[in-house]
């Protein structure tokens, strides 16, 4: 066995086939720009961050895509728990008219997101999409490039933020950090929504953390 791989008690591992592999990341609502200049807003759950950058999984045939290949402004807005249901109401929702083939047995069109699913614009600062108000963390990004999936059903997107926004209930006190025992972000894992549980440890790069982490083993 591999040093430091965990030893697994039976049953044993059995091989499956599920039908989505989103094994849990944070549900988060992308704001672009319409051509008419009116947002559109859309949830989405593949996302990850590097330094300043971000990666997000865009289906190729939503609106959202379509707006952010031309104008390049985006917000990327976080949910907490408590917003899972305007989560799931725009999930049914397409910003594209006529609603594409595809997309046909699952969404209907809506203009307004928004006002559709109970949530507010909030002006940005450096892009022109809004922001999500009841949203408790909140980047202003702008699209660098774009990158067709093998598949061609989506779109990996590489944005950089340019303004965080936050809730100040969720800062450190110093004012200068996200303090993570204070915010609790929406989960997506497998099609179900879920908060983020509870704090089982640290890195010792962490500038929120009480100590240290302990660690045991070799």
């Amino acid at each position: 066995m591999p040093p430091g791989a965990a030893r697994v008690s039976a049953p044993a591992h059995v091989v499956v086939e599920p039908s989505v592999l989103y094994v849990g990341t944070p549900a988060y609502l992308i704001a672009t720009e319409n051509p008419d200049g009116t947002p559109n807003l859309a949830p989405a759950s593949s996302y990850w961050a590097l330094g300043r950058m971000l990666v997000l999984g865009i289906e190729v045939d939503g609106q959202t895509a379509a707006n952010l290949l031309v104008r390049p402004g985006i917000t990327v807005n976080f949910p907490s728990s408590d917003l899972w249901q305007a989560v799931a109401r725009l999930g049914a929702l397409t910003g594209r008219d006529p609603v594409p083939d595809a997309k046909a047995a699952r969404y209907r069109y809506e203009k307004d997101k928004f006002e559709a699913s109970g949530l507010t614009p909030e002006a940005s600062d450096l892009v022109r999409p809004p922001r999500v108000a009841e949203c408790r963390l909140q980047f202003e990004a702008t699209v660098r490039r774009t990158t067709e999936g093998l598949d061609g059903g989506y779109l990996m997107v590489e944005a950089e933020v340019v303004r965080v926004h936050a809730d100040p209930a969720i800062l450190d006190p110093t004012g200068e950090h996200i303090d993570p025992t204070r915010w609790n972000p929406l989960v997506y894992a497998f099609r179900h929504f879920f908060e983020r549980g509870v704090e089982v440890g640290w890195l010792a790069s962490s500038p929120t953390a009480p100590h240290a982490p302990v660690l045991d083993g070799p």
